[in-house]
């Protein structure tokens, strides 16, 4: 096997602990037993297509995260990450053999849905699966936050930035600049400005409100730029856009009323992931049982745990020290042997 192809157990081991973080992340903040769609539409969550039911040339569907599991298991899914103001699918007319078991009563179509490309398993402006077999760019995928899209690095019409993580990406510009007389990351208003021009105070009336119309200055110094490609504005970039009435009503008409709600970020719904998953550790049942026992055997449960993980740590870097593949076999003979060192360790302790 060639040294380049070949992923060593103790980096998998290492990741293993980022990847449940970032799964988390993405799927603590839904529901895993419930249908949300007695929730209605849902203001994010965790979707899913499935090809299997509504394949290529059906109507879109999408599914919660719950169905994904109980109603839909085995089938070919589409992971669409998280979407905004979606009330799931699962069951209802578009699935012609298929009724859901976890909320059977659904009305026969959810016509506040949205769908895109997304529901047929495609993604960005070149409309490719993801991963693409056929692609060996090496290219990150950056969701957009009007659209909701997932676009390739190089095909935003700029040169992402290094710090993007801690920015959200906007593949059509022209649309928030009109609609919102937002700024962009190169000419963000400093602290001291953001309440006399972008959010006017409380203590103002509403004609005085109107008067400080971010949208309306742009406007009169006809600030309507026009540029190609896409733009990364900083993550309290909707703290600054302007929210007077008239702005308020024109983000309503163009259905962009959630840019004004900072909650609607992504990074807030998978801070709330993380937050549900703690909580969710912090009734254990494994600790809860613990809770239960004497002092003596909590440590001796514990101390016997950190063992058999060290040692099964070792076990699988002596394989990849060795280039060698990990059979199930080799996985029983491991336990095999813990049990066998258990028993010794039995037998060979005195008796009182």
């Amino acid at each position: 096997m060639c040294e380049e192809h070949t992923v060593s157990l103790v980096d998998v081991l290492e990741e293993d602990e980022e990847l449940e973080e970032e799964a988390s992340a993405v799927l603590a903040g839904s529901d895993s037993d419930h249908c949300s769609y007695p929730q209605g539409y849902v203001k994010r969550q965790a979707l899913y297509s499935c090809n299997t039911c509504t394949p290529k040339g059906a109507e879109a569907a999408g599914v919660c995260l719950a169905c994904s599991y109980k109603c839909h298991e085995g089938h070919d899914l589409f992971e669409l990450y998280t979407k905004r103001n979606f009330r799931c699918d699962c069951g209802n007319r578009k699935f012609t053999d298929l009724q859901c078991k976890l909320y059977p009563e659904k009305d026969d179509v959810n016509t506040l849905n949205k769908y895109s490309h997304n529901f047929s398993g495609v993604y960005c402006t070149c409309r490719r699966p993801y991963p693409d077999p056929d692609d060996q760019v090496e290219d990150e995928m950056i969701q957009c936050v009007l659209c909701e899209d997932w676009l390739h690095g190089r095909h935003l019409g700029r040169e992402v930035p290094e710090n993007n993580e801690s920015q959200e990406m906007i593949c059509v510009v022209r649309q928030v600049k009109e609609e919102t007389g937002g700024r962009s990351n190169t000419d963000v208003a400093p602290e001291e400005q953001v309440d006399d021009v972008i959010k006017p105070s409380a203590k103002r009336t509403r004609e005085e409100a109107e008067l400080n119309c971010r949208l309306k200055e742009l406007q009169a110094v006809n600030q309507k730029r026009e540029r190609s490609g896409a733009v990364f504005w900083p993550s309290a970039w909707r703290s600054t856009l302007c929210s007077c009435n008239t702005c308020q009503e024109r983000l309503s008409g163009a259905q962009l009323s959630f840019l004004l709600d900072e909650s609607d970020t992504v990074v807030a719904y998978e801070r709330k992931g993380q937050n549900n998953e703690q909580n969710q550790q912090g009734h254990d049942p494994l600790m809860s049982a613990l809770d239960n026992l004497n002092r003596v055997q909590q440590l001796e449960i514990i101390h016997g745990y950190n063992d058999m993980k060290s040692e099964l740590k070792d076990f699988l870097q002596r394989f990849a020290a060795e280039g060698k593949v990990v059979t199930p076999d080799d996985i029983r003979h491991f336990f095999e042997q813990q049990q066998s060192r258990k028993r010794r360790r039995v037998e060979a302790a005195p008796f009182y």
